[in-house]
């Protein structure tokens, strides 16, 4: 059975500010997730992170043990651990473009207080994007 985790968290230094930093996680990301099976998206605006990511129970625990030992994030909050009967994402490690455009359109300002219902319809309109 497919499982989806929405989690949020606090970048620290650089992490999410700088392109380099950004490249940096999605490559290594990208080849973890296309090991272990997961489908992701991941979003990142003014120091947050939120983070989308499906697969099977197994895998998703695995990843939350290592995000949770991750210096680049801090206070990772779970915002929703949900079964799911098919993906709705399609690719390893997608990155959400114009985060201030998506927050706009749901009405919040900051990631910090996305909700895991507001995390699903900026999903939604990523891919209708």
């Amino acid at each position: 059975m497919l499982h989806r985790v929405i989690y949020a968290s606090e970048a620290v230094g650089a992490t999410g500010a700088s392109t380099l930093s950004i490249a940096q996680i999605i490559g290594v990301s990208e080849r973890n997730n296309r090991r272990d099976h997961l489908t992701s998206c991941v979003m990142f605006h003014q120091g947050h992170i939120l983070q989308v990511i499906e697969g099977a129970r197994v895998d998703l625990d695995r990843l939350i043990r290592r995000l949770l030992d991750d210096p680049r994030h801090t206070g990772l909050r779970v915002l929703g651990d949900t079964p799911i009967p098919a993906r709705r994402i399609d690719e390893p490690m997608g990155l959400c473009a114009d985060p201030e455009a998506l927050l706009k359109r749901v009405g919040v300002n900051c990631l910090s207080r996305v909700t895991a219902d507001e995390a699903e319809v900026l999903l939604e309109l990523r891919k209708a994007a």
